[in-house]
């Protein structure tokens, strides 16, 4: 987990990355959840915390259009990864 002043020494591209990387393991972590392979659900709220902390110091920054910003860097490279989620989707449908 980052230190407030570790987050605020990153750049904004860097910003960016890490909220990225903060949401796929946020997405993990629930996936584990919902499997029940999760040792410690106290993760959750860690990650949402760290996810707050980044988004708060790219507000103070003046950053807007986060969200925009977050759609438009999935779409460009990380196409593999989403595909990786829509099997995962498919298959908990399968599931049910």
């Amino acid at each position: 987990m980052m230190k407030i002043s570790e987050i605020r020494e990153l750049k904004m591209p860097d910003l960016h990355v890490e909220l990225d990387r903060l949401r796929r393991h946020l997405f993990d972590v629930r996936a584990q959840s919902v499997t029940e392979k999760l040792e410690n659900p106290h993760q959750l709220k860690g990650i949402r915390k760290e996810i707050a902390r980044v988004l708060t110091v790219m507000s103070q920054r003046g950053e807007t259009g986060i969200e925009e910003k977050q759609m438009h860097l999935e779409s460009a490279g990380h196409k593999k990864d989403d595909a990786k989620a829509k099997l995962a989707k498919a298959k908990s449908k399968a599931k049910k």
